[in-house]
């Protein structure tokens, strides 16, 4: 199934409405060569690899966007594409596999993600919990747990003396959860998304399990952080998630959160600048549609601004002194859009149908779209750490030196 004329309009009106002064880094899939890192710039994609191999590597310079900036005006960042052309070939649908596509737009980096960081989203995962994944269950304990929760999670910071005492007001009603603990106690939920590599890009395929019968789009921003744990960058994401695997069991997260496809990132890292920082990260407003093969529709929308965990605090969380990432890590900050819409009959809520076409976007990092399909039908991912060296070795990309920061 391929995308309608107007979610393919949608495609390639990817960029943020800023475009022309956002610095955008991608990776582009060229037939015949391999994977590049790319620079947008006035509507043309330019090789950066004269400058970095890999994402990682350039987000690990000291100061990237001057880098980049340097590089292109020097001349030595070739044109390799048209933007609009390359944009024209996204839909994996139809794709034409002799010319370039976009990827996700890392690729060394882990994939982390921050869960349970908004009051609504929190609400919704305690339901999954105790539906023990029955979605036919989660109407009837939406209802009694908003009679006993209420508003009264909103503004609570997440460790504070008065999370605490919300904590022992629900443990008293017998509605303490594991996800409250992480939702307003002291600890972030992290964890990792999916392998490094594994990540697809805009007009791919999302997978979701065969065996799921409850799951969802979970729109997210996500930041792009150095191996110093500083934050440079941000980027549109799809936490894709099926809500009866996890809810049967937390111990399921894995296999609720890590399938062929199911995680996205796009279209593009927009890096921070004079024009774009983690400021702007904060006031984003995400827009969520799911447009499905049987004339469904959803259409919603979160704001950063109702994050429990500032981005910031939940970045030092995940790396720091416990813990090191020397080719940094993409870190999706969570969702407060946990779509409850009944699609195939009264108080069944929403689940996702094989065709339906996931639009997340902002005006800041414009827009990323993707197909669902089974997770054994989305193209197997067979491109990894082995072959990008053994790739990149080829094209004489690699380093010539090893880095000597930190231990062996």
């Amino acid at each position: 199934m391929t995308l309608t004329h107007s979610q393919q309009a949608t495609l390639a009106q990817s960029l943020p409405q800023d475009a022309a002064q956002a610095t955008l880094i991608g990776r582009l899939w060229q037939p015949g060569i391999g994977p590049t890192l790319v620079l947008v710039s006035q509507g043309a994609l330019h090789d950066v690899s004269p400058l970095a191999a890999t994402s990682s590597q350039l987000l690990n310079l000291d100061h990237p966007v001057q880098a980049l900036q340097a590089a292109l005006e020097a001349g030595r960042l070739p044109r390799v594409a048209s933007l609009e052309d390359v944009l024209a070939n996204g839909d994996e649908g139809k794709r034409d596999t002799r010319r370039p596509w976009l990827l996700a737009p890392c690729d060394l980096q882990a994939v982390k993600a921050s869960g349970v960081t908004f009051v609504s989203s929190l609400l919704e995962r305690v339901i999954e919990e105790q539906a023990r994944g029955d979605a036919a269950k989660a109407d009837t304990i939406r209802r009694e747990l908003s009679g006993i929760l209420g508003d009264n999670l909103t503004g609570i910071v997440p460790g504070s003396p008065e999370a605490e005492r919300v904590k022992q007001v629900l443990i008293a009603r017998g509605a303490w959860s594991q996800y409250l603990e992480v939702g307003i106690g002291p600890d972030a939920e992290i964890f990792t998304k999916a392998p490094v590599l594994s990540a697809v890009g805009t007009g791919a395929d999302v997978g979701i399990h065969p065996q799921s019968v409850w799951n969802n789009p979970e729109p997210e921003v996500v930041l792009a952080v150095n191996a110093r744990g500083q934050t440079v960058g941000a980027a549109l994401g799809n936490d894709v998630n099926l809500r009866d695997f996890e809810g049967r069991s937390a111990l399921l997260l894995g296999k609720a959160k890590d399938n062929n496809g199911s995680c996205a990132i796009g279209p593009f890292i927009r890096l921070f600048d004079a024009h774009f920082g983690i400021a702007d990260v904060r006031r984003c407003d995400l827009t969520l549609t799911v447009d499905g093969p049987d004339g469904f529709s959803l259409r919603g929308s979160s704001s950063m601004a109702q994050i429990s965990r500032d981005p910031l605090d939940i970045v030092a969380q995940a790396i720091g002194p416990n813990h090191q990432y020397p080719d940094g890590l993409m870190l999706f900050l969570g969702t407060m859009f946990a779509p409850s819409q009944d699609r195939h009959g009264p108080g069944l809520g929403f689940t996702h149908v094989v065709g339906d076409v996931v639009t997340v976007s902002t005006p800041s990092l414009g827009s990323l779209v993707n197909r669902v399909q089974h997770s054994n039908r989305v193209a197997p991912w067979t491109f990894g750490i082995t072959a990008l060296m053994l790739n990149l070795a080829g094209r004489q990309l690699l380093p010539t030196a090893p880095s000597t920061r930190g231990s062996q």
